[in-house]
């Protein structure tokens, strides 16, 4: 399949007048799509189908690219298979559907289950901070809050008998959110045995309280994850906002409908909550090249 490229760089070259930069960057991205077409078995250009255009752009997201240098390479390999058709080396455009990833957003970093029980699992003893933390990490784990929904959250927003809260994201819109066994048990412990000690005997219905017995900031529970995040040997990968993309990845591992999962989040557009599906079609196929025999 050198020759074509070759050619098509000599059509870039003498009829576009295009710059030595241009195709340098040109025979570079199409030698990684060459190599990558080889790879998987395709021996000429007339056997590529859409589906190896797509592919090897999530491989390329896979290796890191942004979006802008992954749509840079799609734009050459676009342009080089318009070539080969009006050249009729090829009757049809594989490229031609294949959409820019401009809805592609970076991805969110999700921890493994594994990773997830062992940060879980670092507030640990009876004093009333870890008591407290736990409650926290286990709410934002089973409900995917935002950090200002969190701090936000005040007694009345819990429904013990149903168990789920209620919640205001963004523009105000109200939404409930399931919430599980374990925060449920975590948080009952926290409001009955440490919550009435922080209290300091103000009168205040915010959910969670720190020493002082006020409401924490965005930054101060910050700064409870981190300490957690370095306990557990995740420093660096975790911030409060972690939980949320962990939450919603998790689900969707586990067989959740995106929909249900849109609503739990409180994603206006669905387009936003599938940015999750990439995460986890990624996390399949690298577990799949890791322990597939002929992965």
């Amino acid at each position: 399949m050198g020759p074509e490229v070759a050619s098509y760089l000599n059509f870039l070259a003498l009829e576009r007048g295009a710059s030595p930069l241009t195709l340098e960057a040109y025979e570079r991205d199409l030698k990684g799509f060459m190599s990558f077409l080889e790879a998987r078995g395709r021996k000429a250009l007339a056997e590529v189908r859409s589906e190896d255009v797509t592919d090897f752009l999530v491989h390329l997201r896979e290796e890191g690219l942004s979006s802008s240098s992954v749509n840079r390479v799609l734009a050459a390999v676009r342009s080089f298979f318009r070539f080969l058709v009006r050249e009729k080396l090829i009757s049809v455009n594989p490229a031609g559907g294949v959409e820019r990833i401009k809805g592609w957003k970076k991805l969110p970093h999700a921890l493994t289950r594994g990773e997830m029980e062992r940060l879980l699992s670092c507030p640990a003893g009876e004093s009333p901070s870890a008591v407290r933390d736990r409650a926290i990490m286990e709410l934002m784990y089973a409900t995917g809050l935002r950090v200002s929904e969190v701090v936000s959250l005040r007694l009345g927003n819990i429904n013990w008998y149903g168990g789920y809260l209620v919640t205001r994201g963004k523009g105000g819109k109200e939404r409930v959110v399931p919430m599980g066994e374990k925060a449920l048990m975590a948080l009952k412990t926290y409001l009955d045995e440490v919550r009435p000690r922080l209290m300091r005997g103000q009168g205040t219905d915010i959910l969670f309280l720190n020493r002082s017995g006020k409401g924490f900031t965005r930054q101060g529970l910050w700064k409870i994850i981190g300490k957690y995040a370095r306990m557990a040997q995740l420093e660096g990968k975790v911030h409060p906002h972690t939980f949320r993309h962990s939450f919603a990845s998790h689900l969707l591992e586990g067989g959740a409908d995106l929909r249900a999962v849109q609503l739990m989040l409180g994603h206006a557009d669905i387009s936003t909550t599938q940015i999750y599906t990439h995460v986890t079609q990624e996390r399949l196929r690298l577990i799949h090249r890791k322990y597939h025999p002929r992965g």
